[in-house]
């Protein structure tokens, strides 16, 4: 399959594709004219990936986390450092959400100052 015909299949762009395989999550063989060719386990690696970026994760976690992937849901199966790395990432979570309460609660301070 081609890279249009995966992107289309798993509804994401093409150039997410390449960005994917760019990170090291995906693979493409080569075709003789050079267009990538994927296979059918590819539109569920690819699923895998979206699944896990729409949690939140970076690209970089998801390249630790994939191997341990079961479906798109994304079910993980236990796997080395897979804990140690899902705490950080809820660490690093926290970290964003009291940032940004800091944040509201500054512009909340100077809008019920300046309210008449």
């Amino acid at each position: 399959m081609l890279i249009g015909e995966l992107a289309a299949e798993c509804g994401v762009s093409a150039r997410s594709v390449r960005h994917y395989e760019k990170c090291g999550l995906l693979t493409a063989e080569r075709s003789p004219n050079g267009y990538r060719v994927y296979s059918p386990a590819d539109v569920e690696t690819v699923r895998r990936i979206k699944a896990l970026l729409n949690v939140g994760l970076p690209v970089a976690t998801i390249a630790l986390l994939l191997p341990c992937v079961v479906d798109a849901s994304p079910r993980l199966d236990p796997c080395v450092d897979l804990m140690a790395t899902l705490r950080a990432e809820v660490a690093r979570l926290d970290a964003q959400a009291a940032e940004i309460a800091r944040c509201r609660r500054l512009i909340a301070n100077i809008v019920d100052r300046s309210t008449p």
